[in-house]
């Protein structure tokens, strides 16, 4: 720690880039950080500096459960009061001048910072990350929860020589000593807020691009997954091409890192310059037609402009967050994957927040507590239309003005309006009043705007208006020349399917069209089961799985068959088809009897912690299902019930509790709680009260 608080003093800068707010103003920031791997703390340090805009008697700092063992000011120790929120200095402070505060404290996150790994026997899959996600960086350092306080950070990580460091910023030096673990010391150039502040340590490498502007692209990825680097990060430069073109004004940062990590908590986050997502979208080249990255990866790249250098004042805002990253991360698809793909996805999500707002409970884009599909797609939606009602030109000049006017700044939904009305010269009056302050979705103005634009679309709604039998016809689903996303509406229209009417989507060349029909297949007869069994096998997880389960169901005859073409294929990230085919084996009495016992061992294996959360919860499900579960399944469950993951935690709660009701059940989980310590019994012991 001693030399960690020496480079401290040894890289302090006195630039400044400021911010307004209310009477003080904190300008710079430098970080120190040491994790403390076996006890999940964060030891740290920060030099804060800040002015002061009016007279005040005292300043605080959000600060969420931590130890505080030096506080001064300007080089002098200071008295102050810390609660288990926040940390506060009394003292006069005068309007003009400008301090230097340095905090040094230990810090016990309860969330925010994930110790990942850490507790098992695996070597390299430890790893610590973050996640602000609004206001909670002050659970590992002394910050500020409000989004209106901007901050150039500077961060400081001592880490264990195994582990890469990645951080906000530009890394100017990473010390080289081999008696002493090394010093990562990162420069951000401009303010951000705290929630947009992160670090990641873990066992990576990485793949380096470059931009058309020059920009260093690093995509990190886990040593042993080298043969998913290109279709996880597959178009990423094109993407990163496209969105500093279409925006107009050049990527604001440094660089740009993307880090995928264990058991994240979304699909991905977007700190500044340091993207993190979640490791179940490090996938092979065929799970890319059934789950890939491309939308996150444009999303949260388009946030580094809309969220990080324009950042909402408050949540009544937050469409010109999540709205614009959303309506960008499309366009992007557009540019990737053709004009259909981004139309299509609008009529998607059209439908769905028509059939809301239809049962009445649409929601104003200005409501504070709105739903994440409003904020996202109907926040798409209204920048596609106010793009159609000023023109692309005006648009385009419109976001580059805004932009660049309130660049590391703190915006309104009224400050984007006022700029694009004038660059426009358009009253937005009647655009407001429909798309954002409406609780209403326009459906007519959102199927107008379509059929505009769109040829396959005006197909549909002509084909839609027509007799049943036209609409359905086998001529229109064979036609080449339709697009795709016309074809699966169509099929999707028409609801069930005779078994011989699938025959021809079975033989189509296009991997959805077939991937559908394996979806609406059940119980596969006689007359169709040398058609349907080339699916086993398609350029599709989803389709594999879909196609065991139905074929081994089909044909108890051909069971051991469907096994052994399957038996190598582990399927998507979250192991769709190994899990399955797992499961299947423990049912077929004839498939390798002897090797049952490893089958069970190996599908209670994957409710371990080492594995993703999706993964775990299937195996969870298919256990109970088949009345598996045994001590380890038990262990891993009640452990899960602890889990950060709230979606997962309350999964797993709901099984335990189905579990422990069972009193047999109940006796077998008793004996085993020895095995456990405190903190992994923290549900069950709501149990025993």
């Amino acid at each position: 720690m001693k030399k960690l608080i020496f480079t401290l003093f040894i890289f302090l800068s006195l630039y400044a880039f400021g911010q307004h707010q209310d009477k003080v103003d904190f300008i710079k920031a430098k970080v120190y950080l040491s994790p403390v791997l076996k006890e999940k703390t964060i030891k740290g340090g920060v030099i804060y500096r800040f002015n002061v805009l009016q007279n005040v008697d005292s300043i605080f700092l959000d600060a969420k459960n931590m130890d505080f063992s030096k506080v001064e000011l300007d080089g002098k120790e200071m008295d102050f009061n810390a609660t288990k929120k926040i940390i506060s200095i009394q003292n006069k402070f005068e309007k003009g001048a400008s301090h230097k505060l340095f905090l040094e404290y230990v810090a016990k996150p309860k969330q925010t910072v994930y110790f990942i790994g850490w507790d098992d026997d695996v070597e390299g899959n430890e790893q610590i990350w973050t996640q602000g996600q609004g206001k909670y960086t002050s659970h590992w350092l002394p910050s500020f929860d409000d989004m209106e306080e901007k901050i150039e950070f500077d961060l400081t990580i001592e880490a264990d020589k195994k582990y890469q460091v990645i951080a906000n910023g530009n890394l100017l030096l990473k010390t080289n000593n081999d008696e002493e673990d090394p010093i990562w010391i990162f420069d951000m150039k401009k303010p951000m807020s705290s929630y947009l502040l992160a670090f990641a340590m873990g066992n990576y490498d990485k793949q380096v691009l470059t931009s058309e502007s020059g920009v260093s692209i690093e995509n990190y990825y886990y040593p042993n997954d080298s043969l998913k680097v290109e279709p996880t990060f597959r178009y990423t430069k094109r993407i990163f091409d496209f969105l500093e073109n279409e925006i107009g004004v050049a990527y604001p940062w440094q660089n740009y890192k993307q880090v995928p990590v264990h058991d994240f908590l979304y699909a991905g986050m977007e700190n500044t310059s340091a993207t993190f997502f979640s490791d179940a979208y490090v996938i092979d080249s065929i799970s890319f037609i059934d789950r890939n990255y491309v939308n996150i990866n444009a999303h949260e790249l388009a946030h580094q402009w809309f969220g990080n250098l324009v950042t909402e004042k408050n949540s009544e805002h937050h469409w010109l967050h999540e709205g614009f990253a959303t309506y960008y991360a499309y366009l992007a698809e557009k540019d990737v994957f053709g004009d259909d793909y981004f139309y299509w996805k609008l009529f998607d999500t059209a439908k769905v927040l028509s059939e809301i707002s239809e049962n009445g409970e649409g929601q104003s884009l200005l409501n504070p507590k709105a739903s994440s599909l409003t904020f996202y797609e109907k926040g798409a939606w209204a920048l596609a239309i106010l793009r159609e009602e000023i023109g692309d030109s005006a648009f385009k000049e419109g976001i580059k003005t805004y932009l660049n006017k309130y660049k590391y700044q703190n915006v309104t939904v009224a400050n984007f309006i006022a700029v694009m009305e004038e660059t426009s010269n358009y009253d937005l009056s009647d655009f407001k009043a429909i798309w954002l302050e409406g609780d209403v979705f326009p459906i007519d103005a959102a199927k107008d705007y379509l059929m505009k634009n769109s040829s396959s679309l005006r197909m549909y709604y002509v084909l839609k208006h027509d007799d049943e039998k036209n609409f359905n016809s086998p001529e229109i689903l064979k036609n080449s020349e339709l697009a795709t996303e016309l074809k699966l509406e169509l099929l999707q229209q028409k609801g069930d399917f005779p078994e011989l009417e699938l025959l021809p989507l079975i033989a189509s060349e296009d991997i959805r069209i077939r991937q559908f029909a394996a979806q609406k297949m059940g119980k596969i007869s006689e007359e169709l089961k040398e058609f349907t069994e080339p699916l086993l096998l398609d350029n599709s997880y989803i389709t594999n799985e879909l196609m065991l389960y139905n074929l081994w169901s089909s044909f108890d005859y051909d069971r051991i068959t469907y096994l052994e073409k399957t038996k190598d294929i582990i399927g998507l990230p979250n192991k769709n088809v190994r899990l399955l085919w797992l499961t299947l084996a423990l049912f077929t009495p004839d498939y390798r009897p002897t090797e049952n016992v490893y089958f069970h061992r190996e599908l209670v294996g994957y409710t371990s912690p080492i594995y993703n959360t999706e993964v775990r919860q299937t195996a969870f499900q298919y256990l109970s299902e088949i009345q598996a579960l045994n001590n380890d399944a038990y262990i891993n469950l009640i452990k899960a019930t602890n889990h950060h993951s709230w979606q997962f935690r309350n999964y797993a709660r709901k099984l335990f509790d189905a579990v422990w009701s069972d009193q047999e059940k109940k006796k077998e989980i008793e004996k085993i709680v020895n095995q456990l310590n405190s903190s992994d019994l923290r549900y069950l012991k709501t149990k025993l009260n």
